[in-house]
């Protein structure tokens, strides 16, 4: 094994170690901080892999401003600082088989379809000239689809999320009486 893997091998027990307390941790605050190292791990090995441009973005982008979104988040709102009761749910053997066959299948189908692949580290192919270039000339349509798949997850959510739109009145009554205004005689 060359240097460059062992970091490699390394960045990623960190990256794994970290994402699997983001998610054990029953304190918000020290969640997202570790998901700030989880994200740091795989910028680490973005530039392992000598592509410069994505660990930076992924530095700016999700460092820099999902986590500090995620911490205002929790400052702004409610949110318990301290252990929480809430994050403790009794479904934490299911949710681990759930994501132990997740893991599975992403693993095999990787390992099947990267068999034989090698990896040239010094193929420098993480260049924003080349990312451009692949991003608008093979994957631009697949690129659009996703961004239209992700804003309409965001719209969902957001709908999901608000209470005054799921608990509205029916506009076809009046809310001081309950009647509609055909019933009123005469309005």
């Amino acid at each position: 094994m060359s240097g460059q893997e062992i970091v490699f091998a390394l960045l990623g027990v960190v990256a794994v170690g970290s994402a699997i307390l983001v998610v054990t941790t029953r304190q918000l605050v020290h969640a997202a901080l570790w998901l700030v190292v989880s994200f740091g791990a795989l910028a680490g090995g973005y530039l392992v892999l000598t592509a410069e441009f994505v660990a930076w973005v992924q530095v700016l982008i999700y460092v820099g401003a999902i986590v500090v979104l995620l911490l205002f988040g929790i400052m702004l709102t409610r949110a318990p600082i301290g252990e929480s009761a809430d994050l403790d749910s009794g479904n934490r053997w299911a949710a681990l088989a759930v994501a132990a066959a997740t893991a599975a299948v992403l693993v095999t189908v990787m390992v099947i379809g990267f068999r034989d692949t090698k990896m040239a580290l010094d193929a420098g192919g993480g260049s924003a000239e080349e990312l451009g270039a692949a991003v608008f000339r093979t994957w631009a349509l697949p690129f659009e689809v996703l961004s239209v798949l992700l804003l309409a997850s965001l719209v969902g959510a957001i709908v999901l999320s608000r209470s005054d739109i799921r608990t509205r009145p029916d506009v076809r009554t009046r809310p001081e009486t309950g009647a509609r205004p055909d019933e009123e005689g005469g309005a």
